[in-house]
């Protein structure tokens, strides 16, 4: 089970190196290394981790922080649910893709089945994960056999367990508006992951228009994920909307953007607001800081009167049993 990582403090130099490791992955700023290196070595690292880490102390608990405390304890309650050996790993961070693989081997495992747990496929979170895999598999367990579980976004279970969440947390709730809030992406990333390299921004509504490229299509998929949610749920078109959180100066991000749907919405009316964050199974800095705290007063400051955060999947008892279900079917 892989996620995305933590700093080990807050720090600021644990959230520098955190972020030094993260932000020099050529597939999170696909420059080529040397512009990276400037622009990630040269200039964010000088700033950045400052204001990092105050935003990770306005969200960590006394355990530490969230994303690895409740990706353990989803972890647990997977190892309790299946009867193979289960290791945890993070792509950044020191709880390594490297040290989750050496622990599987020592308990004498052959073939690992690995779930990136991203629910769309995108170069700089699903696809850097197998990536990584593979290098550590190549570089260090050369006889391990490995089975990858593909992108979920569409997989019934995961929708029933959305909608599940979803259904509970709205119960007592009045809202004029749901939000749904994705973690957002450069534009380019898109162009990049289009084999065809004619389809993808470059056919009108190239979402909607069926096509293989839609297998590593993060803008398809949770497109995608937000049609059968509403479906399953019987949203009324008008009552939701799709966002993008998240984006980083310099370059065009995925539209529209969530803090500017936040300062929107209470405009036209939709003064009751529930949010969503379907790209996330785990609450982390995105969805706990900048969306149910930073959001939140964007939306109020714009007029809004209601705002209501639902919480990622993290340790659901249904989730986990999911996870179960498709360890149990590969093997």
């Amino acid at each position: 089970m892989i996620n995305l990582g933590s700093p080990d403090s807050t720090s600021i130099k644990d959230v520098k190196k955190y972020l030094d490791e993260f932000l020099m992955d050529g597939r999170v700023i696909e420059y080529n290394y040397f512009l990276r290196w400037l622009l990630v070595k040269g200039i964010i690292l000088n700033t950045r981790p400052k204001k990092s880490a105050k935003a990770y102390k306005k969200i960590w608990w006394n355990e530490g922080s969230p994303l690895i405390v409740l990706s353990k304890k989803l972890f647990n309650k997977v190892e309790k649910g299946v009867n193979i050996p289960v290791s945890l790993a993070m792509r950044y961070g020191s709880i390594s893709i490297y040290k989750g693989l050496k622990r599987l081997v020592d308990k004498g495992v052959s073939e690992v089945i690995v779930l990136p747990l991203y629910p769309h496929y995108a170069m700089s979170s699903y696809e850097t994960v197998v990536e990584k895999v593979n290098e550590e598999i190549n570089a260090h367990f050369p006889k391990l056999k490995q089975t990858i579980i593909p992108p979920f976004y569409d997989e019934k279970q995961y929708i029933d367990v959305m909608c599940n969440s979803i259904s509970e947390n709205l119960k007592g709730i009045e809202y004029d508006h749901i939000l749904f809030s994705y973690h957002g992406i450069p534009e380019s990333h898109i162009k990049i992951s289009d084999f065809t390299k004619s389809h993808c921004l470059k056919v009108e509504s190239c979402c909607s228009v069926n096509s293989e490229v839609h297998k590593k299509c993060y803008r398809h998929q949770v497109f995608k994920t937000t049609e059968l949610i509403v479906k399953k749920l019987k949203i009324p078109e008008e009552k939701y909307s799709n966002a993008f959180q998240s984006r980083l100066p310099l370059q065009p991000w995925l539209k529209p953007y969530t803090d500017s749907e936040l300062e929107r919405l209470p405009k036209e009316g939709k003064k009751k607001l529930v949010v969503i964050t379907p790209a996330f199974v785990t609450d982390c800095l995105e969805t706990l800081e900048e969306i149910a705290m930073e959001g939140k007063e964007e939306f109020l400051d714009a007029g809004g009167e209601s705002f209501h955060y639902i919480p990622c999947l993290n340790d659901r008892d249904q989730w986990s049993e999911v996870i179960c279900n498709w360890v149990k079917r590969r093997l």
